[in-house]
């Protein structure tokens, strides 16, 4: 990435596997229940100082506080003027818990009833301008809605800006809750779920995504000024890419020509080659179309001998535009630890697939090093992260 480097200082997540990192890291090495990814006994109520906050903050905005207190409270005092402190999250629906229940509500009860915080409970944009206004960041402040890839779009852009010189720190990830019976009846009659509730990601067996909800949340600032503060750096972005296959509203282009290009991209804004890359985070949601057409991908821009290759959605299942952000997280972990998590709810590869090194079983002792994330949303839209160790 040109321009000035980015360190990772802090991280937050909530996930159905874990809440809090040491959770979430046990949880990425667990075998999951079959079923919808949810967070059956989720309680806002320790991130708000006053109850009617919570009850006026969307489900998947008080997703994005708790996971961001957790990664300000890893990264210290940032210390850098709020004017260049900024907030970025992603998410591919936002409010839509809100928005079906006051539906419900007007149609029931009538105009009257509608909730007055309909419309701030409801739009994208509320985590990033709710985490803003919470801790006073006066900087860049956007939600990127991209699908399934805002998550790893969010990062991306925010790194940019960092390296760019338009902030020196940012808030930035990706939130979902999904788990709506409309949205879930949606993704249902588009036969993208899977019946069995299990997530096998490259598997031959493979049905359809599981769906989920979470966030991940990292703070990112200026290389220099994160050594100046005796910050413990956690990792570096060191590029990312966006394209668009310009080709179908939900399937990806044949081949994964969207992906490849966006994969060559990313490396290169990296300023490494295909040979330096040690692990992908792949987007493996477990559904057929895209699964393969991610194979291709990797196997034409790497070869025979490509690098380790992982979908943590085997645990996670698929939230969405939250997705990016958390496997960006589960990236960062699997750094710290020395293992890739295994690619959960798969026993062997489709072989009817390009053959990569996919991680399975057990989790894998690696040396770290660059790293690709993956994320390939409805709308054709392709992102990639590119992440290195501290």
């Amino acid at each position: 990435m040109q321009g000035r480097r980015v360190a990772v200082t802090g991280i937050g997540v909530v996930a159905p596997c874990g809440v809090g990192v040491e959770a979430f890291w046990n949880g990425l090495l667990t075998e999951p229940a079959a079923g919808d990814r949810v967070l059956e006994d989720w309680d806002p109520s320790p991130y708000f100082e006053n109850p009617k906050d919570a009850r006026r903050t969307d489900r998947f905005s008080q997703f994005a506080l708790a996971a961001a207190e957790e990664a300000l409270a890893m990264a210290g005092d940032v210390g850098v003027d709020p004017a260049k402190f900024g907030s970025l999250v992603g998410t591919g629906i936002g409010g839509i818990g809100t928005t079906e229940t006051q539906i419900v509500v007007q149609h029931t009860k009538g105009d009257r009833r509608v909730s007055p915080f309909l419309v701030p409970m409801m739009m994208p944009n509320a985590a990033a301008a709710s985490i803003s206004m919470r801790h006073g960041l006066q900087g860049l402040c956007e939600a990127t809605v991209t699908a399934c890839a805002a998550g790893t779009h969010a990062i991306g852009n925010a790194a940019r800006a960092i390296a760019d010189g338009r902030c020196d720190a940012m808030v930035a990830g990706g939130s979902e809750a999904p788990l709506t019976p409309t949205a879930r009846a949606g993704f249902a009659n588009m036969t993208a779920l899977s019946n069995s509730g299990v997530s096998r990601p490259f598997s031959a067996d493979r049905d359809g995504f599981v769906i989920a909800e979470g966030c991940g949340i990292l703070v990112l600032e200026e290389w220099e000024h994160a050594e100046r503060r005796g910050a413990t750096i956690l990792g570096e972005v060191l590029g990312s890419a966006s394209t668009a296959d310009a080709h179908h509203i939900t399937a990806p282009a044949p081949g994964g020509s969207g992906a490849i290009r966006c994969m060559e991209l990313a490396i290169d804004d990296a300023g490494i080659t295909a040979a330096d890359v040690r692990h992908i985070n792949a987007h493996g949601t477990s559904t057929s179309l895209n699964d393969a057409a991610e194979a291709d991908a990797v196997a034409k821009v790497f070869g025979e001998n490509g690098p380790a290759m992982t979908s943590t959605k085997g645990v996670t299942g698929h939230a969405l535009g939250g997705a990016g952000a958390l496997e960006a997280v589960a990236v960062l972990l699997s750094m710290q630890h020395g293992l890739i998590p295994p690619t959960m709810g798969t026993s062997e590869p489709d072989p009817e697939m390009p053959a990569v090194d996919l991680v399975l079983g057990e989790p894998r002792a690696w040396e770290p090093g660059p790293t690709l994330s993956n994320s390939f949303g409805f709308g054709g839209h392709n992102g990639t992260l590119v992440l290195g160790p501290a």
